[in-house]
Parts: structure tokens; C-alpha cells; sequence
């Protein structure tokens, strides 16, 4: 045992009535043995005068940590008896509230951590209390919806919850911050939330970023009149690629596996996708090539790829460029003669030409809303999972939408 020179404010205990008696350093914890004491006040029943009567036993009080050392503060409350109606009292503490084990420094850490990524359980082992402990602070936590109010741009998305099971959210685009996660994304739930907006709000959203769920675009049509839908720019892509790449597989299990064809167009699929000007050596063809002429080579065991290659990358330029004009032209000049996964996409865009315009001609997309959802993802992972969608709709919001202070340390000076 070790005695150490201590100090109240320190420790974080601001209470004066506080004395500390005795400090110690034990192999798993500091202790602090200490008293509070103060003048008798008068009686809260029937305000009569009050005299010191006794001490309470120690109360078990863990503080934060002291230089990465738990420390737990053993303190004696002073006991007042009443003359008059000879009734107990306890003397008060700032630091605990009453008929409590846990200081208040603790409850203020925790509502601290659960801003952070951090689950529960760690939250739990970190301050030295228990788990429930952690879940009734995030309990107390409410986030109060207010229907009075809507973004001028909003992005619409899902993420998994459970298994086969997917969740809405709806974010402000300009902001980052969540407008609502609802438990499902059936077009029921959706339309009686929005439905508590009134009419001259929900008017003023302006744009709706969104992918090419059937589901989400007669919806947001309906519930806001005014709004320009834009099809996020990725999934357009994404239904280009896929079209591509089912195509490249139909014809290369065409040819015999261990054919060279075969293992050209199984190997080097990739190289589609992004080309560079740096070469290397390709046990395929036995040879340093750049992944130019590798693509050339390719393309050469087959016209029917080359011409849906040709086609694949004119959309992409399209695309790009932003020429939406362009882009359909060209989709409708193909679509009779495509093949069946091609045929399915051109239909896809066609159905939806006007949001894949307004797609081309604004800059709005789902990409912040998708970064969210990463972050969604990961507090679910934190936590192995939640089983109440209450509690994890709360974590969300705390950890996404409570804005967090950036703190910048101080250097010493050498």
C-alpha cells in the first residue's frame, strides 16, 4: 500500500462539505476513503430543528479513472435526526444523486461515449459499471420529431437490419443529418410518416435523390408534388456493369476452359474497367503487356464482346460527359438488337429517362447518404447486432445527429 498526495479538485470532486481522510493505491485500484459533513440544516417534513446523529456506512462510489487507474470513493454520509418528528435524514451531494451508487461524473462519461463507436458492453467495462447501467442512461435519451419542418433536398435509401429484413432512412442532403430511420420500407410506413407533414411542407422539398426502387418513386411522386426525382448517378453505372459483365460470362463459358479464349476472358475481366499505362507481366498470354493491349487481345476471340464493349464504353463517355441527349440516342438505336441483359437495363433507363435527365443535369446523388449508411453499418456491427429497433434507432441518431466539438490538444513545451 501506498499513500498518495491528493486533492480534491483533481479527483473531480467539487462538493467543499467532501473530506478526504486516506488515499491508497492497491494492485487493481485507487481508493479514496472520505467523509461528508456539514452543518444540520432544518428538518424537510416539518422544519423543525435537526441534529448530527451518526454516519451512514461507506457508500461504493467509482469515479473516472485517475492516470488509466479505476478509483472508487468510499464515502460516509452524516445522518440528521429531527427533534421534533425524530425523522432520519441524509446530508446531499453533488457528486451522487440520491439513493445512488454511481457519480455523476460516470453518468455524464457515459452519455459522452455513447457518441462515440463504441458498444455498450466496452462503454460498461471502461467505467467500471454494468451494462444495464449503460442501457438506462441510453433510455433516457429522446429525439422529439418535429412535423413542421423539411430539407430542400432529401436522399432516400435501406440497409439491412436483420436478416432479410430492410430498414428506411431518409437524410438531409445539404446538412448530413437524419430526418427519420423507419423499421421497414414498405410503401405503407413511409407514406403514414410523411403524412404527419403537412401539405405546405412537404411541398417545399424541392429534389429527391433516391435508387431505382419501384417502390420509392410513385411514392415520393404522390407525397411531394414540387419535388424533381434524380436517380442516383452510381446505380446507373452499376446496372451498365452488371449488364456487361453477364454478357462477358455468357460468351466465355462458350468456349472450352482450357482454351486460351477462356482464360483470357476469366482472367482479365477486370482490366475493363480501369485502364492504366503500366505494364506487367501476364501468365495468361506469356508475356509484359499494358492493359491496353491486353484488352485488345481479348476482345480479339470474340466480336460479339468487342461490339458490346465498344457499346458498354460509348455509354460511359455519354454518361460522363453528361450528354443526356446523347445517351438515349444511342440506347434507343440499340435496344432492338441487344442481347437480353442489355435489352433489360435499356428498358430500365427508359422507364425512368426523365430522372436519370435530372440525374445528368444537377449534381445531387446518394453518395452522402450511402457514406451514412456505412456508418449505420458499423454501429450494428459494434453492437453484434441489435435486437430492439428502438434502442438502436436511438444509438444512430446519438452518434450521427448530436454534433460533437472538436477538441485540439495542447503541445508542452520542450
Amino acid at each position: 500500500m501506498r499513500l498518495i498526495k491528493n486533492t480534491t479538485e483533481l479527483i473531480g470532486i467539487k462538493d467543499q462539505n467532501i473530506i478526504i481522510s486516506l488515499v491508497f493505491e492497491t494492485d487493481t485500484h485507487i481508493e479514496i476513503q472520505a467523509k461528508l459533513d456539514y452543518p444540520a440544516p432544518s428538518c424537510p417534513h416539518c422544519q423543525g430543528k435537526m441534529i448530527k446523529y451518526d454516519f451512514q456506512r461507506p457508500s461504493k462510489i467509482p469515479l473516472l479513472e485517475q492516470a488509466g487507474t479505476p478509483t472508487l470513493l468510499r464515502l460516509k454520509k452524516r445522518r440528521f435526526q429531527c427533534k421534533s418528528c425524530r425523522r432520519i435524514t441524509v446530508a446531499k451531494t453533488s457528486i451522487v444523486e440520491k439513493n445512488c451508487q454511481i457519480s455523476n461524473l460516470v453518468r455524464q462519461k457515459v452519455s459522452q461515449l455513447l457518441t462515440e463507436k463504441m458498444s455498450l458492453t466496452d462503454i460498461a467495462r471502461r467505467l467500471r459499471v454494468s451494462t444495464s447501467t449503460v442501457i438506462r442512461k441510453l433510455d433516457q435519451f429522446t429525439f422529439k420529431e418535429h412535423f413542421d419542418k423539411l430539407p430542400r433536398v432529401m436522399s432516400w435509401d435501406e440497409f439491412g437490419f436483420k436478416k432479410s429484413e430492410l430498414a428506411f432512412v431518409a437524410q438531409n442532403y445539404e446538412t448530413n443529418k437524419l430526418i427519420t430511420i423507419l423499421d421497414n420500407r414498405r410503401q405503407t410506413t413511409i407514406r403514414n410518416h410523411f403524412l404527419k407533414y403537412p401539405l405546405k411542407v412537404r411541398q417545399k422539398v424541392q429534389f429527391i435523390t433516391m435508387d431505382m426502387s419501384g417502390a420509392y418513386i410513385p411514392l415520393a411522386r404522390r407525397l411531394f408534388p414540387n419535388a424533381e426525382i434524380i436517380i442516383d448517378r452510381f446505380h446507373i453505372i452499376q446496372h451498365l456493369g452488371r449488364a456487361f459483365l453477364k454478357t462477358r460470362i455468357a460468351i466465355m463459358n462458350q468456349f472450352d476452359k482450357k482454351s486460351l479464349p477462356y482464360r483470357a476472358l476469366k482472367n482479365h475481366w477486370r482490366l475493363s474497367r480501369k485502364l492504366s499505362c503500366k505494364s506487367f507481366h501476364s501468365k495468361t498470354f506469356g508475356q509484359t503487356l499494358i492493359p491496353h493491349e491486353v484488352v485488345k487481345k481479348t476482345l480479339n476471340f470474340s466480336e460479339e464482346l468487342a461490339n458490346y464493349y465498344n457499346l458498354y464504353q460509348l455509354l460511359l463517355f455519354h454518361f460522363q460527359e453528361k450528354r443526356g441527349d446523347d445517351f438515349f440516342e444511342l440506347i434507343e438505336e440499340n435496344i432492338s438488337k441487344a442481347n437480353h441483359y442489355f435489352k433489360t437495363v435499356f428498358r430500365t433507363f427508359l422507364k425512368h429517362k426523365q430522372y436519370i435527365k435530372n440525374a445528368l443535369e444537377t449534381d445531387y446523388s446518394n453518395s452522402k447518404l450511402e457514406a451514412t449508411n456505412k456508418l449505420i453499418k458499423d454501429i450494428k456491427r459494434l453492437g453484434f447486432g441489435f435486437r430492439n429497433f428502438i434502442n438502436f434507432k436511438k444509438r444512430v441518431f446519438i452518434t450521427l445527429n448530436i454534433h460533437k466539438k472538436r477538441t485540439y490538444p495542447v503541445l508542452s513545451r520542450c
